[in-house]
């Protein structure tokens, strides 16, 4: 999976956590089981931001050459 599918999928699954909270159909320990799922969905998220954003800064910008 590509780093822009893992992020569509990482979004995806912290808005069917957000419904689920908004339902308000979830215990209240139902519903901090989801707020912490939804912490650790954020940390992958940004990890794979930061993957990606480093990925691009080592390639170089469209018509910039190497200086010899």
């Amino acid at each position: 999976m590509s780093g822009f599918e893992q992020l569509d999928d990482l979004i995806a699954r912290m808005e069917r956590a957000a419904e689920q909270l908004r339902s308000g159909e979830c215990s209240p320990d139902a519903a901090a089981t989801v707020v912490e799922d939804c912490a650790n969905l954020a940390a992958q998220a940004v990890a794979e931001l930061e993957e990606l954003s480093r990925a691009d800064a080592s390639a170089p910008a469209p018509g910039q050459d190497t200086l010899l």
